[in-house]
């Protein structure tokens, strides 16, 4: 082989490795991955500020007992039947029969043999009102901690208020209770209370005080 020849072959050599190296950095560079500043995607948490969903207010059972629906009351009571008669003179079941039992003593139904847990609640709460006897079919393992009654209570609102209106239809001894008074605020521009001073209008000097009486001559 000549020198020529040599030369031309050592050349294309040369020149095909530095090609194949030129076009790994030349890759390397332009697919380099490249991590974000900040992994994954941003989602924004609201802030915990430790406040629950509001309290609902307590029921005002004067206001919504007249209105309630009785009928759909004794629908719900279709839950009950199971261990529950509700008819004047039924027998008693699982459960004691309910007729009457609005307006009456807890653990009062004769022939029925209570818990003792419900006895001792009858001798703190002596009478089934509107509002015990809601608070108790909403959760009657909470109010009346190991009674015999298993039902897990009334969730509804609006069931629990019909169930009780329909009660109190079947015998109930006591009147609705009154609604609750509603607190009217005091009108703009109302005259202030009798003994206390009407406020200085702007710019106005204050009343002077009345002078004091004159004192009476001492008595000789």
């Amino acid at each position: 082989m000549s020198d020529l020849t040599f030369n031309k072959v050592a050349g294309a050599v040369l020149a095909t490795g530095l090609a194949v190296v030129g076009l790994r950095e030349a890759s390397a560079i332009v697919f380099a991955p490249h991590a974000p500043e900040t992994p994954g995607y941003a989602i924004a948490i609201p802030e915990d500020t430790g406040g629950g969903a509001p309290a609902e207010a307590p029921i005002d059972w004067g206001t919504v007992l007249p209105i309630a629906d009785v009928a759909a009351g004794e629908a719900s009571f279709a839950k009950c039947v199971s261990c529950h008669t509700i008819a004047q003179g039924g027998a008693n079941g699982t459960g004691p029969n309910l007729w009457g039992v609005v307006g009456a003593h807890p653990a009062y139904h004769a022939g029925y043999t209570y818990s003792t847990a419900m006895v001792d609640h009858g001798e703190e709460a002596p009478m089934w009102t509107h509002e015990e006897l809601g608070r108790f079919l909403e959760a009657p393992q909470r109010v009346v901690p190991g009674t015999k009654m298993t039902f897990v209570g009334l969730k509804r609102r609006e069931e629990l208020i019909n169930v009780v209106a329909y009660l109190h239809s079947m015998g109930g001894s006591i009147p609705f209770p009154a609604p609750a008074p509603v607190a009217e605020p005091a009108a703009e521009g109302e005259a202030p209370v009798e003994g206390e001073e009407a406020p200085a209008a702007e710019g106005e000097a204050p009343a002077e005080a009345p002078a004091a009486e004159a004192e009476a001559p001492a008595a000789t």
